[in-house]
């Protein structure tokens, strides 16, 4: 079943298409500092803080001090996690997933370079 969402329109779309086209950390940059003002940006990025920390089991107090995000906000956060549309868990997913890419990468970079190491001696 596809899903359905209350913010759809031609509008949304167009622009979740060109958020989609972005290709580099920079472009995503330049456009969000175009569309948004800097605290939305914030706003934004501490949201996922957030949502991460609480996906980490963290306590309030914890998010709070490290955040600076109300109680308010971290609940809100915390409503979504729970009885959303998995917006905030399918990015968080993917987010750890690619950390965890980048972790083989490094550890397989330092293994060819231990065996280059060993092919000398």
């Amino acid at each position: 079943m596809a899903y359905e969402s209350k913010i759809k329109s031609k509008e949304v779309d167009e622009l979740f298409r060109g958020i989609l086209s972005l290709e580099t950390e920079e472009e995503c940059y330049r456009f969000f500092e175009d569309l948004c003002t800097f605290k939305e940006v914030l706003s934004m990025a501490q949201r996922l803080q957030v949502a991460k920390m609480l996906k980490q089991k963290k306590t309030y107090g914890m998010i709070e001090a490290e955040t600076k995000a109300s109680t308010a906000t971290i609940s809100r956060i915390n409503k979504f996690l729970q009885y959303g549309s998995d917006g905030y868990g399918l990015i968080l997913d993917r987010l750890l997933e690619q950390k965890k890419q980048e972790v083989a990468e490094a550890e397989t970079e330092m293994e060819d370079e231990t065996d280059t190491k060993t092919k000398k001696k």
